[in-house]
């Protein structure tokens, strides 16, 4: 299976075939940085990271672009507020973005320019626009004539004449039509301004977009992505100043990552649903963040909650858990992964054989779907189910099975290195999460361990009276034992 991928443009998904073979261009709208990260930007950081990784895992060499928006009104009323100049708010936040970014994980885009590097590109194209007779000079501002491009609201199916309906320029509005929007904004007094044709001023919001995509991907590029909060004015605004500034097509696919609820309510600072990246990471681990927003696919909304996060963890636990096993074997007995795919598919457990095999054509077949990382998840879901089962029943580690286990191991790394998981020593993610999880109990790890031993010697002279007793005790205090073929674990239930 070719990889697909869902087009907004056409509301389907599409065989991806990219402008230049063995290449791809791939633009992101970044943030504007005039405050601290939220959750919002959080998803869309980790849904194009995903994309990104997976297609250079499938052999694409890729140009990844993804821009900060430096100059722009909130940036400068944040300044105003805090008595200083638009750089110091923007270098701020800049900053704390590239620290949140890093904290989830985030591979670095090959590209991340600032729009006030790219003023001279942004005049250029604003002066073609004027010269095709798609813009127009007003009182020291510059407007986009939406009226002049047909195409316009292709994206988003929407119709100019009933966004019209109701809306009326006002007396002395600068603008010709309602829908016009600002390519560049005279400047106003204590504003930051640069040199333009028509007067000092500072660009729009949209016109930057077009600007940096072109200047690093070209006129026509592959894939242009974002929240589907900007399918309406930013992207739809980028097509029409870029296709009449070029009059090439601009994007080849379009990609829109879905909303982010809160408790089933739309993320909103007014209803006190608000959370900075910051905040959740607070409580919960960079992977249990990136494992809650792949465990859906990327275009649907998700909805943000302790409960949805605590099930993420537990997800992400039985994983690491699977592979702590598998590391524990490994260390007392190690074995290359290469002898494993030669020597364990003959002699195996068939169910554990099939799953392995089958993992990497899986999580292909499940990624080509439009990055469909929820369906990839399951398949690691099966496969852990069914190491499990194989761990459980097998009393003795031959060296056949020693091999199948390093070649689980190595492919689990693989498929985490495209979904930006089981970076961790499982051994350390799971010691984390169970002190946080002990820290609710009371009960200390000494005493569990004592009962443990306890229980371990009653069952052992066959005192199973007293091995309930001491499993029964555990549990009420919150305590769950695992017990297994190589003996007893707990957790915090």
């Amino acid at each position: 299976m070719a990889l697909r991928v869902y087009n907004t443009m056409t509301g389907e998904k599409e065989l991806f075939v990219p402008l230049v073979p063995g290449k791809v261009g791939m633009y992101v709208c970044g943030v504007t940085v005039y405050d601290y990260c939220h959750i919002g930007h959080a998803r869309a950081g980790v849904v194009f990271d995903i994309i990104f990784r997976y297609l250079k895992y499938a052999g694409y060499e890729v140009t990844y672009v993804r821009n900060y928006t430096d100059i722009d009104d909130k940036i400068i009323n944040r300044a105003n507020q805090e008595s200083t100049d638009y750089r110091t708010i923007a270098d701020r936040y800049i900053q704390a973005f590239d620290e949140d970014m890093a904290l989830l994980g985030l591979a670095k885009p090959t590209v991340e320019p600032k729009a006030t590097d790219h003023i001279s590109g942004i005049i250029a194209i604003i002066a073609a626009l004027i010269e095709k007779g798609h813009a127009y000079i007003s009182d020291g501002d510059v407007y986009y004539a939406v009226e002049t491009f047909p195409d316009y609201l292709k994206l988003s199916g929407r119709n100019l004449d009933e966004m019209q309906a109701g809306a009326r320029v006002e007396v002395g509005d600068k603008k010709r039509h309602p829908m016009d929007f600002a390519l560049w904004k005279g400047s106003k007094p204590g504003e930051p301004w640069w040199q333009s044709p028509w007067g000092n001023g500072r660009p729009g919001w949209h016109i930057e977009c077009s600007a940096m995509s072109m200047e690093f991907l070209g006129k026509t590029f592959d894939i242009h992505g974002g929240g589907k909060d900007l399918v309406f004015p930013h992207h739809e605004n980028e097509i029409a100043q870029s296709e009449g500034a070029s009059g090439c097509q601009f994007v080849r696919y379009w990609l829109h990552n879905g909303f982010v609820n809160i408790n089933a309510e739309k993320m909103s600072k007014s209803l006190g649903n608000f959370f900075t990246i910051r905040e959740v990471l607070k409580k919960y681990d960079q992977e249990t963040l990136r494992f809650f927003i792949l465990s859906a696919h990327y275009r649907s909304p998700i909805d943000f909650s302790d409960q949805n996060l605590d099930e993420a963890q537990s997800g992400l636990e039985r994983i690491y858990s699977c592979l702590s096993a598998l590391d524990e074997i490994l260390e007392k007995q190690p074995v290359s992964a290469e002898i494993a795919v030669v020597e364990s598919l003959q002699q195996v457990g068939q169910e554990l054989q099939e799953k392995v095999n089958q993992l990497i054509p899986r999580f292909v077949e499940a990624m080509d779907d439009d990055f469909n990382s929820a369906q990839a998840l399951g398949i690691l879901f099966e496969t852990v189910r069914a190491t499990n089962r194989f761990l459980a029943d097998t009393k003795e580690i031959t060296y056949v099975c020693l091999s199948l286990i390093a070649h689980i191991r190595h492919l689990f790394a693989e498929i985490g290195d495209v979904l930006g998981l089981f970076a961790a020593s499982p051994a350390t993610w799971l010691g984390k999460v169970k002190d946080a999880k002990a820290g609710k109990v009371d009960i200390t790890d000494e005493e569990i361990e004592r009962l443990i031993a306890e229980r371990s010697e009653a069952r052992a002279s066959k005192n199973f009276g007293r091995s309930d007793e001491i499993r029964d005790l555990l549990l009420a205090k919150g305590i769950q034992l695992l017990d297994s073929a190589h003996g007893t674990k707990w957790d915090v239930k």
